[in-house]
């Protein structure tokens, strides 16, 4: 039997996509319900729940706010790793706001955004240009709970 190395393409093929939909303002709060239940459901708990919920609702804020007011939101597991992506079709995050590890000076109410993101999750990562970003967060799952139903995909109705 030919053994295949591991490759972004075979995660890819694990993943179990837990939710997918387009998304808009109307959206936001059933949206991030959705999110701590089915993280929660996946053994997410306590702070680390807490924590995954409000970085994924930071990424979909900044969708509506910054972004046109639209996005496609998908929620996944593979490998003992919930995950999230955020994507929309907007100018991009100005440069600026995507420093490594800055925190926005004294208690500045915008730009806190992507700096939560990549101190709440277990990985933050922006793909950003002139034609959209994507952020994948994700966070570790407690062992051998990636497994369980996920939900059809399509826009959520609850």
């Amino acid at each position: 039997m030919e053994r295949r190395p591991v490759c972004r393409t075979d995660t890819e093929e694990r993943m179990r996509t837990l939710m997918a939909q387009p998304f808009t303002l109307e959206d936001v709060t059933r949206l991030r319900r959705a999110v701590a239940d089915l993280a929660g459901g996946r053994g997410l708990v306590g702070p680390r729940l807490d924590d995954f919920v409000l970085a994924v609702h930071e990424s979909v804020v900044n969708v509506v706010e910054h972004a046109g007011g639209y996005g496609y939101f998908r929620l996944w597991t593979a490998d003992g790793v919930i995950g999230s992506e955020t994507s929309d079709r907007g100018t991009g995050i100005p440069d600026g706001y995507m420093a490594a590890d800055r925190e926005p000076p004294g208690l500045a109410q915008r730009g806190r955004g992507i700096y939560l993101m990549r101190r709440l999750c277990d990985t933050a990562d922006f793909d950003t240009g002139p034609d959209g970003t994507t952020v994948r967060l994700a966070m570790r799952l407690p062992r051998g709970r990636d497994d369980g139903p996920g939900q059809v995909a399509g826009r959520l109705t609850m």
